[in-house]
């Protein structure tokens, strides 16, 4: 067994914890890394992705033909340009949006984009949600395996005294804190994603929508056209 420490500063209780103990600190100090590491990345990801749904929503607030959103998207690759894409391409594989059932095959297309979006938009939540679920058994291991130690160490010391037992009860709940640094922060993140998500969400939904309306408008007009002429 490795002997007691003696400096009972975090970084020396590490320096000299046992081996396994000292894995599971590690294990965690990079669990807390990945989960602030994920936090950064989806951050931007979902910043970008909710500036370009609300200009997308805007162009499809101010279309009147889907010929037109069509072209004013132009080769942008995110998510309501994907959409309205998809609808122009309904379009022309059923001939116009006047063909019985358009409506509904648009919102099938419709709604595999937008699941396939907030798919990747949720790539990276799981492992928040295992790391603050685990981390804090993780810690608590750590803590088992190192009072373990402690008290081999009082029973070979032959003495109770505090100055031996405390370092080794310091360096098993320093694993639980350290458990505790990594599962609390990735249970916040991980909550304020899902909701940062779920707006997301809301607003393909709302850009579905708004497509929706659009093509019913204008197969309105061509039909009040058709019997004008």
């Amino acid at each position: 067994m490795a002997a007691l420490p003696r400096d009972l500063s975090p970084w020396g209780m590490f320096v000299n914890a046992d081996m396994v103990v000292r894995t599971v600190m590690i294990g965690l100090a990079l669990a807390s890394l990945a989960a602030w590491t994920v936090w950064l990345a989806k951050s931007i990801e979902l910043r970008r992705n909710v500036t370009l749904a609300r200009r997308g929503l805007d162009l499809l607030d101010n279309g009147a033909t889907l010929a037109q959103v069509e072209a004013e998207c132009g080769e942008d690759s995110d998510t309501v340009a994907q959409m309205i894409r998809s609808v122009a391409r309904e379009a022309s594989l059923s001939g116009g949006i006047q063909d019985d059932g358009f409506a509904d095959r648009v919102s099938l297309r419709l709604e595999r984009v937008e699941a396939a979006a907030v798919r990747r938009a949720a790539i990276g939540t799981g492992l928040l949600a295992s790391i603050g679920a685990v981390a804090p058994f993780v810690g608590l291991f750590g803590t088992v395996w190192g009072i373990m130690n402690a008290f081999i160490g009082i029973s070979k010391a032959n003495t109770t005294n505090l100055a031996v037992v405390a370092p080794g009860i310091a360096e098993a709940l320093l694993a639980t804190a350290l458990g505790l640094v990594a599962a609390i922060p990735a249970v916040v993140i991980y909550n304020h994603l899902s909701r940062r998500i779920g707006s997301y969400r809301a607003l393909l939904g709302d850009a579905s929508a708004q497509l929706l309306l659009l093509i019913g408008r204008e197969a309105a007009r061509q039909r009040c056209g058709r019997r004008a002429a």
